[in-house]
């Protein structure tokens, strides 16, 4: 992982809310400092966990913006910019250049957009003319969409497109498009030690909100080759991975993240609250990582 250009943990951060819904920029900017402190590599502002499809333009790129702000060139920043409208995806990516994003991550055309290859390749195109490096993302379940290595060769062939995120969940999918030698991304949490041993170029965690130390220590023991020390700390997450890919994904990261101290208000509607039957599995789940990222 050492010569891509975004190695290691990626935490795709969650986006705070306070009481009243809004995006509250004074605790996302405790969190960017506390997850720094962490020792994540970088950081993906706007995304999934962070509940991009849920913000307004103009939220979306206040975030960003904020976060690349307060990084300050201490870990990279990939901002997510997908959009329905290709010209509104060209104008986010403009802006995250202009509020100085090292990379955007941008979902290939979707809701019943086209899926062959060469309206997809056309697509990512009209995307590179910011200038940006650009991850692709492989989230077939979602949009419809899915790439193949015989795809990702073809991106690729854009001096832009540096990567795909592969949150297919899909493993023997992921180590195909791993086998092309180009950059991959894992973007499934139950797969993280399975990905590292396989190659992937790095991770894009939402899991890793929750507890980024010990999501910072695997990492590194994969880079260093020490896989009895990757699969005894796998074994202290796996329980709490596994459980958020069942389902809610977004509600549980931030429901889990309030339990291990790294709080981030409520999901914004129309997520709705968890159930106390999925708080006692979370709280389960979780075991001693919060006493671990207390330390």
């Amino acid at each position: 992982m050492s010569t891509f250009a975004f190695p290691g943990l990626n935490l795709a951060i969650t986006t705070p809310f306070d009481a009243s819904g809004q995006v509250d920029f004074g605790r996302l900017e405790d969190l960017i400092e506390r997850y720094l402190a962490a020792g994540v590599d970088g950081f993906v502002f706007s995304s999934g966990t962070g509940m991009h499809v849920y913000l307004t333009p103009e939220e979306s790129r206040s975030v960003i913006e904020r976060g690349a702000r307060v990084v300050a060139g201490r870990a990279k920043v990939i901002a997510q910019t997908s959009a329905l409208l290709t010209a509104e995806v060209v104008a986010r990516t403009q802006g995250a250049k202009d509020a100085g994003a090292d990379g955007v991550m941008v979902l290939p055309p979707f809701f019943e957009g086209p899926s062959d290859d060469g309206s997809i390749f056309a697509f990512y195109a009209d995307v590179a003319k910011a200038g940006l490096p650009i991850i692709g993302y492989n989230v077939p379940q979602a949009v419809g969409v899915r790439i193949t290595p015989g795809l990702l060769r073809m991106l690729c062939e854009l001096p832009e497109f540096c990567a795909v995120k592969d949150s297919s969940g899909d493993l023997i999918s992921q180590v195909r498009l791993i086998g092309t030698g180009l950059g991959v991304i894992n973007g499934a949490d139950p797969l993280v030690p399975f990905s590292l041993f396989a190659g992937c170029s790095g991770l894009i965690w939402g899991g890793a909100n929750i507890a980024p130390r010990t999501c910072v220590a695997i990492t590194k023991a994969a880079r260093e080759r020490r896989w009895d020390d990757v699969r005894s700390i796998w074994r202290k997450l796996e329980p709490l991975m596994s459980l958020l890919w069942e389902g809610d994904y977004v509600q549980h990261v931030y429901a889990a993240a309030e339990l291990t101290g790294y709080g981030c208000g409520v999901a914004r509607k129309p997520f709705g609250s968890l159930s106390s039957d999925r708080i006692a599995a979370l709280q389960k789940a979780i075991g001693g990582l919060a006493e671990q990222e207390a330390l």
